[in-house]
């Protein structure tokens, strides 16, 4: 199977039938054994009417117990030899089916980590999730036509064969079979296909509307709009449900025409087969052999009706796939080398200065205007923002990336020990080390442009003081201190065992601990109370001593350390100065704050 650390391969993004076709090409030798001993396996299982037939009509007819007995030895070990290859066929065709699963989860997992933070205003959260939470498994199932779907043709042709010299008749039912059945059953399995592909895009729809709820549930219910929008997702899930009674009547068709129609079509070869006998065309022991071959024909013909529903499936599973494969990144076209020493970022849309080496506070009446900023400064989105002198879009994006980190106040945290979620299983780096050395800083990818670790690379863990340092920054120390094994004890995905206070600190401290030339963060402070906020405000000023930082706040504590506030209205930077002098001298911002300060006391 593919290892972890392996590159998945350039996957064939032509189509579901290409996408499906590329992944048993990845395993050639696994798939070109699996074809054999699924073939092996079927067609040994056609073997043993033959040596009945044989001891019927050698050994049993004639009363020659020695020659009897040698047909049921050979029986008995080819029935053993049967069941080894069987067992080794479906060892094979496991791996191939976990080899499709996990190189199917790679390919979408690093192309949804190139897309980065491009994935949401795509919207392809959902498309992701749908895909993680059943495509796989269908497009694995899918492969399964490698080994016994291989075999179901091979020993179709071998049936065939060994009936020609009992009954062309029989032969020729047993070769027209399989093409009518293939007929009646194909009208319901297309319909099928397109009734599955509307109901998985309606499923994708809905998954992704559950997750933008779950974030702004506590919005909605603070504008009690938290009843309308569940009416209106009430009524998405009982129309979803309603498509998928449809999808699943028509394959409960499918299904059952899977087993009636082989049933009807081998009891008229059983039928025939039974006349012959009686009229003397065949003897006694031919008779017993065609009621083996049927009975072995039965898995092979069901297997193929089964075989096209599977494919059906699989195919609309690899179109999902395929079509969030075509999404493509936004292209990096930036060849301009960034500054070679600290620069000013400026964003001439707002008219906001990020000065080198100074502690700025970015305040607005509303958080959207400030994030707008946020991410036209951490090039998220297209913008006119210059670096040193240099258009930011200029830069290569790496060098962006290495150099200047976005920190969300929501931004993911990734399930394991504390010390992983705050590192990402990286080396810790030291002062001037780029933030590509750690991941998971900015919601959806924030270092999606990065190239993948080599396969050989085994992180070893990062020294325990510069950890100690980001957490007394980020006034976190108490966190370890409060987990049963301190930075090992683990933490579940998205921190979901830690309050939203202590998840926002150990958001700080794992940004605090890439230590970025340039920081941005969104809110650090906002989920904190007013003794741990001001902890953080002193500390945090110390931590990024003589390095660039610009934070996103409304709270006194915060702006009253900052060197700078920058005062913005509908967007636009309406003053600048220190806290103080902004108290005195902008009512608007004196009217803003003091409105924060009052939710602190209440808070």
């Amino acid at each position: 199977m593919i290892d972890a650390y392996e590159d998945p391969g350039t996957p064939d993004a032509r189509g579901g039938w290409y996408y499906l076709w590329w992944l048993v090409r990845c395993q050639p030798g696994r798939s070109l054994a699996g074809a054999l001993l699924g073939s092996s396996w079927l067609t040994l299982m056609a073997g043993t009417p033959y040596m009945m037939a044989r001891a019927v009509d050698d050994g049993l007819v004639p009363g020659d117990m020695a020659v009897l007995a040698g047909w049921t030895a050979a029986i008995f070990v080819l029935g053993a030899v049967n069941s080894w290859i069987s067992i080794m066929r479906h060892r094979t065709m496991t791996r191939v089916r976990m080899d499709a699963y996990f190189r199917t989860i790679k390919v979408v997992v690093g192309h949804a980590v190139r897309l980065g933070a491009e994935l949401p205003r795509r919207g392809g959260v959902g498309e992701v999730v749908t895909i993680g939470v059943g495509d796989v498994h269908t497009i694995a199932q899918a492969l399964t036509v490698v080994g016994p779907g291989v075999g179901a043709v091979v020993v179709y042709a071998v049936v065939a064969g060994l009936l020609l010299p009992i009954s062309p008749l029989l032969t020729g039912v047993v070769l027209l079979g399989v093409p009518v059945v293939a007929l009646l059953a194909g009208p319901p399995a297309r319909r099928l296909q397109g009734r599955e592909t509307e109901y998985r895009e309606r499923q994708s729809v809905l998954t992704a509307r559950i997750g933008d709820l779950a974030g702004g549930l506590r919005v909605l219910n603070g504008l009690g709009g938290k009843g309308l929008f569940a009416d209106a997702f009430r009524r998405d899930s009982q129309h979803l449900r309603a498509q998928g009674y449809r999808v699943g009547a028509i394959a409960s068709w499918v299904q059952a025409l899977g087993v009636g129609l082989p049933t009807v079509y081998l009891a008229v070869v059983t039928w025939l087969a039974a006349r012959s006998a009686a009229q003397g065309d065949i003897t006694v022991g031919q008779l017993v052999s065609v009621y083996g071959y049927v009975a072995v024909l039965v898995g092979p013909v069901a297997f193929f009706v089964d075989m096209g529903y599977e494919l059906s499936r699989g195919v609309v599973a690899a179109r999902r796939v395929v079509r969030l494969l075509r999404t493509p990144p936004e292209p990096d076209t930036g060849t301009e080398h960034p500054p070679a020493e600290p620069a000013v970022l400026h964003d001439p849309e707002s008219g906001v200065r990020v000065r080198p080496g100074r502690l700025q506070a970015l305040v607005g009446a509303s958080p959207t205007e400030t994030t707008a900023v946020v991410d036209r400064l951490g090039r998220y989105v297209a913008s006119d923002v210059t670096w040193g002198g240099v258009r930011l879009d200029a830069v290569p994006l790496p060098e962006v990336r290495a150099r200047i980190l976005v920190a969300d106040n929501d931004a993911d945290l990734f399930e394991g020990s504390l010390t992983d979620v705050l590192t990402g299983g990286a080396n810790v780096p030291h002062r001037g080390a780029g933030l590509h050395q750690i991941c998971g800083c900015r919601r959806a990818g924030a270092t999606s442009h990065e190239p993948p670790a080599p396969a050989d690379a085994h992180p070893t863990p990062p020294p325990d003081a510069h950890i100690a340092q980001a957490l007394h920054a980020a006034a976190a120390g108490d966190i370890v201190q409060g987990l049963p094994t301190g930075l090992d004890s683990p933490i579940d995905a998205n921190a979901r065992n830690l309050s939203g206070g202590q998840r926002q600190r150990v958001r700080l401290a794992r940004a605090l601990l890439t230590d970025p030339e340039i920081l941005l963060a969104v809110e650090p402070t906002s989920a904190l109370d007013a003794h741990t906020e001001s902890l953080v405000a002193e500390r945090l000023r110390t931590a990024r001593e003589g390095r660039t930082t610009l934070l996103t706040t409304t709270s006194p504590l915060m702006l009253a350390r900052a060197d700078e506030v920058i005062y913005l209205v509908d967007g636009k930077v309406a003053a600048t100065g220190t806290h103080e002098e902004l108290l005195e001298d902008a009512p608007g911002y004196r009217t803003l704050v003091a409105r924060d300060a009052d939710e602190e006391i209440a808070r």
